[in-house]
């Protein structure tokens, strides 16, 4: 397991490429978000996928989410209709996770039965630079926690709850978390989900 420093307010791109290099490789890493700190891998690394639900016991058929880049990156993933392009493009990068039709390049490993992908746009520099170099999604899920251990806000914490499970751990200082809230844009009008930091106000 690598520990690697990284400026949160203004990343290094070459310690960026080593991390990006890695997620090449199917490695699973932990990296900050402006919701807390999540664990992810490569959406493209199926193998790193089925690990992944392995470290979260997760059941098949109940997906996580992925982070993309931009709006534009979105569009690749998911079927966006002009409601959704417009909501979206006001609050985005943000704190929301938006509920969407996924298009046929989304892995089946990643989408429900009825097709649906959760796909955010996170307002973190690391996460933005890791994903523009990167070039595909990154899966995004929460760090497991045994036995009502409270939610880890430094890398330290994640290196004694994940230890050797994950390849690559970042550190970019301490991240409180406060989930995303979650946007079902699937049909005519949004729809609520979750209330959580992204401001609800342009969605109700």
């Amino acid at each position: 397991m690598i520990l690697i420093n990284i400026n949160p307010d203004n990343p290094q791109l070459r310690l960026i490429q080593q991390v990006v290099e890695q997620l090449r490789d199917g490695a699973i890493i932990c990296y900050p978000t402006d919701t807390g700190y999540g664990v992810g891998c490569d959406l493209f690394h199926q193998k790193a996928i089925k690990r992944l639900m392995q470290i979260k016991k997760r059941p098949e058929g109940k997906p996580f989410s992925f982070m993309c880049s931009s709006l534009k990156h979105i569009s690749e993933y998911a079927h966006v209709s002009n409601t959704a392009y417009r909501l979206m493009k006001k609050n985005l990068p943000g704190a929301y996770t938006f509920v969407l039709p996924g298009s046929k390049l989304v892995p089946r490993i990643m989408a429900t039965k009825q097709k649906t992908v959760g796909i955010r746009v996170p307002d973190h520099p690391i996460c933005l630079m890791l994903l523009e170099t990167l070039g595909s999604p990154l899966v995004n899920t929460s760090i497991p926690l045994i036995n009502d251990h409270p939610v880890p806000t430094e890398a330290y914490e994640i290196e004694m709850i994940l230890g050797n499970r994950v390849e690559v751990i970042i550190d970019g200082g301490p991240v409180y978390p406060d989930p995303s809230s979650l946007i079902d844009l699937t049909g005519d009008h949004p729809e609520v989900l979750r209330e959580g930091k992204g401001d609800i106000t342009s969605f109700l």
